[in-house]
């Protein structure tokens, strides 16, 4: 069957470039197909047999599905957030950044997915919001915190409105994805109308 036969590779055992190569193929075969099928739709077999791996190969990599959903989210921030890290990057940057990843086409399909199907999935959702939308509020907290010690409530406000009335028409598939510099400019727009400089 071909969930069981992955293709032919050269023999030895993989290296670290190898295994971060096929774990992508699968969480590009899982996204597509969870984008379009939904969570409770797609099956392991499903993903397998897309990736063209060994449904072995995934449950080493993620355990389980809901592990792949996880991941899935997880790697859209470490990405796209990949300098967040930089000290000499500004809130403005991060926010920028932000905006870009969560009005992408992927991310709001898989915002779409958990809208439908948080009901039947709480725990999934829970883990969806503590990778996605929760992650990306302690990053902002954190670039606040420099400036205030209670930082928390204003970067939910911050992440709020950096989704805002956008975020909703991207959800109804009344706007396409933002440029970066489409970007750039709603994350400058936020920024203003809290007072925030944009250098911060």
């Amino acid at each position: 069957m071909s969930d069981e036969r992955e293709p032919t590779r050269r023999l030895g055992r993989p290296t670290a470039a190898d295994r971060e190569r096929r774990r992508d193929q699968i969480l590009d075969a899982a996204i597509a197909l969870f984008v379009t099928n939904g969570f409770g739709h797609t099956s392991i077999d499903e993903i397998a047999a897309t990736a063209r791996v060994t449904k072995r190969t995934i449950y080493t990599f993620f355990g389980d599905k809901p592990g792949v959903f996880t991941a899935g989210v997880e790697r859209f921030r470490e990405r796209a957030l990949a300098a967040v890290g930089a000290d000499h990057e500004t809130l403005h940057e991060l926010a920028a950044r932000i905006v870009f990843v969560v009005h992408s086409d992927d991310v709001v399909g898989l915002h779409r997915v958990m809208i439908g199907e948080s009901r039947l999935f709480p725990e999934l959702a829970h883990r969806f919001y503590e990778s996605g939308p929760r992650s990306y509020i302690a990053l902002l907290a954190d670039r606040l915190s420099r400036d205030a010690p209670d930082s928390t409530p204003r970067a939910e406000a911050l992440f709020g409105l950096l989704l805002g009335e956008p975020h909703r028409r991207r959800l109804l598939g009344l706007a396409p994805a933002p440029s970066r510099a489409e970007a750039h400019d709603y994350a400058d727009s936020v920024l203003d109308l809290l007072g925030i400089a944009s250098d911060a």
